[in-house]
């Protein structure tokens, strides 16, 4: 996960509306059913797909109240937990 990729995505959102960012991640994730795509490929969705859920994530707790900071930081602090468990 890329935190500046994060943050960005958090903007698109509240510029647009979240609808976008999900519709984009059920197109992504219909097309890791693509029997060509290498290796490479599916990461690099994958990827694309983990950020905006993400984003996602710090959006809703940006909407229970926390800045954009905090709502951040406390999203990367639980990812890196989780990573580390």
């Amino acid at each position: 996960m890329k935190l500046p990729v994060i943050k960005h995505l958090t903007s698109f959102i509240e510029e647009n509306d979240e609808d976008f960012v999900i519709e984009t991640i059920e197109t992504l994730e219909g097309l890791t059913e693509v029997s060509s795509l290498k290796d490479e490929e599916l990461d690099v969705i994958g990827e694309l797909i983990s950020n905006m859920y993400g984003a996602l994530e710090v959006k809703k707790l940006i909407n229970e109240g926390a800045t954009q900071k905090d709502a951040l930081n406390n999203f990367m602090k639980r990812v890196l937990g989780a990573i580390d468990k």
